[in-house]
């Protein structure tokens, strides 16, 4: 009995294996003809949605490339590989050209800062073309102003040319008149003056000289010489302050 025990365990565990062998042989057939039914299934739809997400073919295209099936519509999904200038793989990632920077959105505060910095922008230009504006009108009017004096200047100039005329022809007449008095006796001389228009007279006697003067006074009737007297005193008064005021 003791001899048995140590036979039956080897021949226990060779049995033991040849049924897991059989179990395991039937076992793969049966998975081996449900994965013949389920990619029979499958290929359809495969063969429709292409490429998957991660860039690798399905199963059952890639059992049926393997099986005999369409060996170049799995190869035509198979992703493609870009090289560079260098011969290195480049991802479609890497060739993807970088979006250009947007620009920030504006807010409603914002938006209406810059109006106004608009607006206030745009009221300073129409001032400062107003002022410029206005400074164009100053200077011209300057011009025009200083024209205008320069104008009067000259024409000061020419009528106190003309005055100084007018009177030089003036004093030169009444000069004569005084030589024609001077040249007569005192007493035909008071004669004539007696009568004579009493602005003139003074304008005479006061540009005669001292002592011809004396002589025909002396020589007038006496009221007239007292009328002549007072009014040759208050024409040198006038004539005094008049010089002294210029």
């Amino acid at each position: 009995m003791h001899h048995l025990q140590p036979r039956l365990l080897p021949l226990t565990i060779v049995v033991l294996a040849l049924l897991l062998a059989v179990k395991s042989s039937i076992l793969v057939a049966a998975m081996t003809g449900a994965g013949d039914a389920m990619r029979s299934a499958m290929l359809p739809a495969a063969q429709a949605a292409g490429h998957d997400s991660a860039g690798t073919t399905q199963p059952g295209k890639a059992r049926a490339g393997k099986d005999g099936g369409d060996a170049t519509s799995g190869a035509k999904d198979k992703p493609q590989v870009v090289t560079g200038k260098d011969g290195s793989p480049v991802t479609q990632a890497a060739e993807a050209k970088p979006l250009p920077p947007q620009d920030p959105p504006v807010s409603d505060s914002e938006r209406v800062l810059l109006l106004e910095l608009r607006q206030r922008r745009e009221q300073l230009e129409a001032r400062e073309a107003g002022l410029a504006t206005r400074e164009a009108i100053l200077t011209a009017t300057e011009r025009k102003l200083a024209g205008r004096v320069e104008e009067l200047q000259s024409l000061q100039t020419k009528l106190e040319a003309l005055e100084a005329s007018r009177m030089q022809r003036e004093e030169t007449g009444w000069q004569g008149l005084v030589k024609v008095y001077e040249s007569m006796k005192p007493r035909e001389a008071a004669t004539i003056l007696n009568e004579l228009d009493m602005k003139v007279l003074l304008q005479v006697l006061d540009r005669m000289k001292e002592g011809k003067a004396a002589l025909i006074l002396s020589a007038m009737h006496p009221e007239r010489a007292r009328e002549v007297t007072d009014g040759l005193a208050r024409m040198r008064v006038r004539d005094v302050g008049a010089a002294g005021s210029g």
